[in-house]
């Protein structure tokens, strides 16, 4: 995997000594995967440049406590995930918490309505048009939804490190992956059989 080719590269010592030439590595590594966790996260170009810089103003504030147990790449990502959430429930406080649950089993819910896409040719899927519903598709899902599918599915992570960077076991970070897929394809539903309509 690409993030652990570039996490052998560092010298752990180095980093948790303030090598601050090691550090700027890291900083050039991983800028614009953290740059487009917050991007993904937040939907504003400012918003992820401010979480980019708090996280690695942060991580070079606590670099002597860095003790090395997880790779520097989950420990940046845990960082920028902490910021994201962080930034997110100041702006809309109302959105559900990591540790809240994810249905409401009291209320019945209505069947998914899931349109079959195998009909749609490849290029449907690529337009600019398209990549703008996926985008607000996935911006419309739970905070804690949100933020396993753009570390797992967006940013690459392995369902071990995702689990990792937000504290919780892997099968919940499946439940949860599996449920944001699910409500994804059921918000493009919509736009993607408006098209099909069509023809």
């Amino acid at each position: 995997m690409d993030n652990e080719n570039r996490q052998q590269d560092f010298s752990l010592e180095k980093l948790r000594q303030g090598d601050r030439a090691e550090f700027a590595r890291l900083v050039e590594a991983y800028s614009p995967l953290i740059y487009r966790l917050g991007l993904k996260m937040l939907n504003n170009p400012q918003d992820a440049e401010d979480i980019l810089q708090e996280t690695f103003i942060k991580a070079y504030q606590h670099l002597g406590d860095f003790d090395g147990r997880s790779s520097p790449a989950t420990w940046l990502y845990r960082i920028a995930t902490n910021e994201a959430l962080m930034s997110l429930r100041k702006k809309r406080p109302e959105l559900i918490s990591l540790e809240e649950p994810l249905s409401d089993t009291s209320q019945p819910q209505e069947p998914m309505q899931i349109l079959d896409w195998c009909c749609l040719p490849e290029e449907d899927y690529l337009t600019a048009e398209s990549l703008e519903a996926l985008d607000r598709s996935i911006d419309a899902l739970p905070a804690s939804l949100r933020i396993v599918f753009v570390l797992r599915d967006i940013q690459g992570l392995s369902t071990r490190e995702v689990a990792e960077i937000l504290d919780l076991s892997e099968t919940a970070v499946k439940t949860r992956l599996s449920r944001a897929r699910l409500r994804l394809r059921e918000l493009l539903t919509t736009y993607f059989g408006d098209i099909l309509s069509e023809r």
